[in-house]
């Protein structure tokens, strides 16, 4: 909050004498000094007084927000120096306090060029020694951190919502696929079971990136990395390293835990000396290009259908709105994603 400008000094000692005076009336049983020491000390917070008589007139205010008004305040009244809809509001609350006697206290925002303020106003009636009220007295303090906090944290909760059904959605999808291609319930469960553990993994990239995503290569060593004994000896990453947005991370690290799977069991990472290399690059577009390549020691069926595939051909080319295809030769796997510019950024 942004005090009224003051010098030091006689210039000082005007600008608070009114305050003071009706202050030390209310006072009587303090020196002369109180009002006037507690004024000063209001220019280090971010509370407002004004004073008002009976009439709504301002008969003197301290520490005023610039942004309800550059001008004095004396002799205005709520209208001339609040936007309308929020004066209203205040002189509501005000005459309420004028005919009732009982405090009152509301929340209004001040726009600032693209900015809100937010303050917490309360209104009290000022009495005479006999009880009649005399004025009123209107302390507002700035609430604008807290409000924007509270904003932050609901935006928060919102996507945190949106990101859970998503990853719930997903789950639901890995568990239909998983029984569809699964002879029993262990070997449902086994399957399952790693494919939550790739999903898991993916998901402590992006909620230690503050849901931002989750660099290429620390997915792809993360996730095929754990399959291996030496992951800078099995598995070579070559060519771009972009930032994944959350979506593509969960996805990608989906294909990159059954490539790995599939690779252990079958391919190049049943054996001692072998190794997978995956290749990234950013074409025209921008399309992110997504390449694993390794040598099969034994030969397989490739007509044969697993979830893995499934996975690989559809589900996760579907989810990125991109393209993707799994050759198998007799000697050779090669599994090429293409994504579009949305999914990723490059760092």
């Amino acid at each position: 909050m942004c005090p009224r400008k003051g010098g030091e000094g006689e210039g000082e000692q005007r600008a608070i004498e009114p305050a003071r005076q009706a202050m030390n009336a209310h006072f009587p049983d303090h020196n002369a000094e109180f009002g006037g020491s507690l004024l000063r000390a209001l220019r280090h917070t971010g509370i407002s007084l004004l004073y008002q008589n009976l009439s709504l007139q301002v008969v003197w205010a301290q520490n005023v927000p610039k942004v309800w008004s550059e001008r004095e305040l004396e002799g205005l009244t709520d209208f001339e120096f609040l936007p309308a809809a929020e004066a209203e509001r205040v002189v509501h609350a005000k005459n309420a306090v004028l005919k009732s006697g009982e405090p009152q206290s509301l929340e209004i925002r001040i726009p600032d060029g693209d900015a809100i303020f937010w303050y917490e106003v309360s209104v009290d009636a000022s009495q005479s020694a006999d009880g009649l009220t005399t004025g009123l007295i209107t302390t507002a303090i700035d609430i604008t951190d807290r409000k924007r906090r509270e904003q932050t944290l609901r935006a928060l909760l919102r996507e945190v919502s949106h990101r859970s059904k998503n990853l719930l959605a997903i789950i639901q999808s890995i568990a239909t696929q998983t029984g569809r291609y699964s002879g029993s319930i262990d070997s449902f469960l086994s399957r399952f079971r790693g494919r939550l553990q790739s999903l898991a993994s993916s998901q402590d990239l992006v909620t230690s990136s503050n849901w931002r995503g989750a660099d290429l290569r620390e997915l792809v060593s993360g996730q095929v990395g754990r399959y291996v004994v030496d992951p800078d000896r099995h598995v070579r990453i070559e060519g771009a390293n972009p930032y994944l947005n959350p979506n593509a991370a969960l996805h990608i690290g989906l294909a990159m835990h059954e490539l790995a799977v599939n690779s252990v069991s079958y391919g190049a990472l049943s054996r001692p000396s072998g190794f997978v290399t995956i290749r990234a690059w950013i074409d025209q577009g921008p399309s992110l290009n997504l390449v694993w390549e390794e040598i099969i020691p034994v030969p397989t069926n490739a007509a044969e259908k697993r979830f893995g595939s499934v996975a690989l051909e559809r589900v996760v080319p579907a989810s990125l709105n991109g393209t993707a295809t799994l050759a198998i030769g007799e000697t050779s796997l090669e599994y090429r994603l293409t994504i579009p510019a949305g999914s990723f950024e490059l760092e």
